[in-house]
């Protein structure tokens, strides 16, 4: 056994997979259930539930301590992970996935906010005070990697493998056009005329059919004017792998003044491939100019993407944790610890609750990101969401990149350009500056529901702005957290104790934002959600009255 391995062998690696499931419970699991249909109610409140084990996570802590070593945890933890990933991967394809698949992602919370845990001591115990400080930065970085990884590269690669899977998209132009240069296109009459050609040939590989190819509404002129025309759609061959394909049609670029004012989901199955299915896109009377507008029929192997990116990270996982059993140095230190230290852990956690000015501070654990726990949970499904819906219809590949490298390198600096000036001038002096970073950039998201860009060029650039307002602004709230700690003997335990309350103040207003956007809609959801930072600053103002001058500054 080597107790002496070198920490660039370890470090690295166990912090991107500390990193991973957590992105992927919080944050990829949206974006799945999103594309898979599952309304924006059920899989806000249902992931949102998922926070719970992070929420509880300082009440088992000393279970860890107690039982086995550090290092027998992250490797278990690993090897569960890793099923825990493929089943996930597997039940995808099964009839009652939505409630298998939560069951899994609940599993993989509590699962991994245990090797957080472990980890997180692990680190400790392997090594000196100097070089836990010294590798402070090298754990953070791969953490936030990780966040690439599973935000950006995973949803990235599951896009591609989308794009490339089930039918082939189809896209239709539909103009608006003067009266003069309309010619009348009857849908109805080509798909007939299609039919009897085709007789729907058996051999035939499915394919979307769209009648009229061609769309053209004439401008309003009077009350006899036509302002819609309704489109069909066709598969020429039966579902050859699947039981059934699910078509999306809906508006990717162009005028919002063309609109489709009919359904926009639409399932094919064995029984009812060779039945038409029909949809209206309608034209606004008050446009008075030539315009144009995109509309996409897509229909790829939504569970089957998820399941190939997915299933590839639990091989991935299985291989990090078969390389940590070896890797993984023998720490002296790591050994259980007795278990008088449950009894004397309860005294530590109700020594929490003693801390002078300990109700605003909860309070403010609890509101400072409560606008921003709200928009978190939403900002995946609107940019995901058809035109139609009030989304950007973003691509799994373009939401990808754009929240998940863009977003996340944007996050990263701002963290640090709030980290440099805490500690130059001190937290008291930036916190309410934080506070309006984390808040305020929300303003893009109405301005994006408003205006619903196209260009991506746009929406990166939004995107960024309020990634790095929120990397700034959460800067002061882990300040305040070591702040509330610092003035306690039991400093590591009590850090931890307010994390999850950090959980929790994510967890219970991500649980409605789902319901209050399908309620308002998402440009109302987005005003609202500006409303939601008052509590936040009425909370501040309570601990900000109690902020040392000094505390954050560099020592000289």
């Amino acid at each position: 056994m080597n107790k002496n391995r070198s920490p660039w062998s370890w470090i690295p690696t166990l912090y991107f997979a500390e990193g991973i499931p957590y992105i992927i419970v919080m944050f990829v699991a949206s974006d799945m259930y999103k594309t898979l249909g599952v309304s924006n109610s059920s899989l806000a409140f249902w992931t949102s539930m998922l926070y719970w084990p992070w929420v509880l996570k300082p009440l088992w802590s000393p279970f860890v301590d107690i039982y086995s070593t550090k290092r027998k945890w992250i490797f278990w933890m690993q090897i569960i992970l890793a099923l825990s990933l493929a089943g996930v991967a597997f039940a995808l394809h099964l009839p009652w996935w939505y409630p298998i698949t939560l069951l899994f992602l609940w599993g993989m919370a509590f699962t991994s906010a245990t090797h957080d845990i472990a980890a997180d001591g692990f680190y400790m115990l392997a090594l000196s005070e100097k070089k836990q400080a010294f590798f402070t930065g090298i754990r953070s970085t791969f953490y936030r990697l990780a966040m690439i990884a599973g935000l950006g590269l995973l949803v990235i690669i599951t896009g591609l493998i989308l794009d490339n899977t089930g039918l082939e998209t189809k896209r239709i132009e539909v103009k608006a056009v003067t009266q003069s240069d309309f010619v009348s296109a009857d849908g109805k009459k080509q798909l007939d005329e299609f039919v009897i050609k085709n007789q729907m040939a058996e051999n035939v590989k499915p394919e979307i059919k769209i009648f009229p190819a061609n769309v053209a509404i004439p401008l309003y002129k009077d009350s006899s004017s036509v302002d819609s025309i309704n489109v069909y759609f066709l598969l020429t061959a039966m579902p050859e792998d699947e039981d059934s394909i699910r078509m999306t049609f809906g508006q990717k670029e162009g005028s919002k003044d063309l609109y489709l004012a009919g359904q926009s989901v639409f399932v094919f199955t064995k029984d009812n491939w060779n039945k038409p299915k029909m949809t209206t896109i309608k034209l606004k009377h008050n446009l008075k100019k030539v315009s144009n507008a995109f509309f996409d029929a897509k229909a790829g192997n939504v569970s089957l993407a998820w399941s190939i990116s997915i299933g590839t990270l639990a091989l991935i996982f299985l291989l990090l944790a078969l390389y940590h059993r070896f890797f993984l140095p023998y720490p002296d230190k790591d050994k259980p610890a007795d278990k008088e230290y449950q009894s004397s852990y309860t005294e530590v956690l109700a020594s929490f609750f003693r801390l002078e000015g300990i109700v605003p501070a909860i309070a403010f654990l609890l509101l400072y990101r409560f606008s921003e726990s709200q928009l978190t949970k939403m900002a995946s499904p609107f940019l995901l969401d058809s035109r139609e819906n009030g989304g950007l219809a973003l691509s799994l590949t373009e939401k990808g990149f754009a929240y998940g490298t863009i977003g996340v390198l944007s996050l990263v600096i701002g963290g640090i350009s709030g980290g440099l000036l805490a500690a130059k001038y001190g937290l008291k002096k930036w916190i309410w500056w934080m506070a309006l970073a984390i808040n305020l950039p929300n303003v893009v998201y109405i301005y994006m529901s408003y205006a619903q860009p196209s260009n991506l060029y746009t929406i990166n650039a939004m995107i960024a702005v309020e990634q790095f307002g929120y990397g700034f602004g959460f800067t002061g709230y882990m300040l305040y957290m070591l702040y509330l700690a610092s003035k306690s003997q039991y400093k590591t335990a009590h850090f931890a104790i307010a994390t999850g309350f950090m959980a929790l103040g994510m967890m219970l207003p991500g649980m409605v934002s789902g319901w209050v956007q399908e309620s308002l809609g998402y440009q109302n959801f987005f005003i609202y959600v500006i409303l939601c930072t008052i509590p936040s600053f009425i909370a501040l103002w309570y601990v900000d009255r109690d902020l040392d001058e000094g505390f954050g500054m560099k020592e000289s």
